[in-house]
């Protein structure tokens, strides 16, 4: 497999370039590598136009919508595999270990690192803090896909009190 070129090399333009500046060049490729102009090509010249179109497409796709294009800048190609062509794990701008927080209820003792610092250090380690213990008579199950997980979702839960669990 081929590897991949970056998206504004596809088309011509600096990373800095406007949608407007993106969209020109993007027409500009696709009129000139459309397999309906290579009709009379030789079948190298259609395989070749083809690729190009299926490539310039592809930059635009990424490189038109503002938020595929901010996660590419951010993460390169690698945003493809987070999920959804650039997509990836949306907490709505919160921070990993207050998304947890909040989740878990106090200091839970998460400690991430910001993804690439020091990992899981924080698990039950000395850096956990005092354990806040909110929401125990609180419970509820949710079922995720993968997909909804990768690509982020809203589901709607009711909550019924439930008898407070023994000591």
């Amino acid at each position: 497999m081929a590897q991949k070129r970056d998206y504004y090399e596809v088309l011509g333009v600096d990373k800095k370039a406007s949608a407007d500046e993106i969209k020109s060049a993007y027409r500009k490729l696709a009129l000139k590598w459309h397999p309906d102009r290579w009709v009379n090509g030789t079948d190298a010249e259609k395989k070749t136009a083809e690729d190009n179109f299926k490539e310039a497409a592809e930059a635009y796709s990424i490189l038109s919508d503002p938020d595929k294009r901010a996660k590419y800048d951010q993460f390169g190609f690698a945003a493809e595999q987070m999920g959804g062509g650039a997509g990836g794990f949306d907490l709505g701008g919160m921070d990993i270990n207050d998304f947890l927080r909040n989740i878990f209820g106090g200091s839970v003792g998460f400690d991430f690192g910001g993804f690439g610092g020091s990992g899981f250090g924080g698990f039950g380690g000395q850096d956990a803090g005092p354990r806040v213990l909110r929401g125990r008579d609180i419970r509820t199950s949710v079922k995720l896909t993968l997909e909804e997980i990768a690509n982020g979702c809203v589901k709607e839960i009711s909550l019924e009190r439930a008898r407070p669990c023994p000591d």
